[in-house]
């Protein structure tokens, strides 16, 4: 009969660490949509934080980078910024945008052929990105 109460305990406590694990689980991560247009590929990404992802696309066609910084879920406006520039940018961004909102910041474009770049994602103060990348 001991047992028999101890192995329901033992099941209990596994079936409440289980629902703690599962309420603990981050968010979805964001996911490209297709916001940078036609002819657009992911060439790279980047965690921002557990907030969102920033994402690297590149059209072969016409040479031109794309960036936007996607939240991981929709909500009430929040500072969300993007940043592009040809490898290595100073203090400022060449194809920047930022402001409140509800989903992503961008698209911004950049004509990089045959070049590096450094691409930032930033959500609330978290940044993502990379420099001296995707080069060539």
């Amino acid at each position: 009969m001991k047992f028999t109460k101890t192995a329901a305990t033992v099941a209990c406590t596994a079936a409440a660490l289980a629902g703690t694990l599962v309420a603990a689980a981050p968010a979805s991560a964001a996911t490209y949509g297709g916001e940078c247009g036609s002819g657009y590929k992911v060439v790279n990404s980047d965690a921002i934080g557990t907030k969102g992802t920033v994402f690297l696309t590149y059209n072969s066609s016409t040479g031109k980078n794309c960036a936007i910084a996607k939240r991981n879920t929709v909500g009430s406006a929040v500072l969300v910024e993007v940043g592009l520039g040809v490898y290595p940018v100073g203090s400022h961004w060449p194809a920047f945008q930022g402001g409140y909102f509800t989903s992503y910041a961008g698209p911004i474009y950049l004509s990089a052929a045959g070049r590096c770049v450094d691409w930032m994602g930033r959500i609330s103060g978290t940044e993502g990105g990379e420099r001296k990348t995707n080069c060539g």
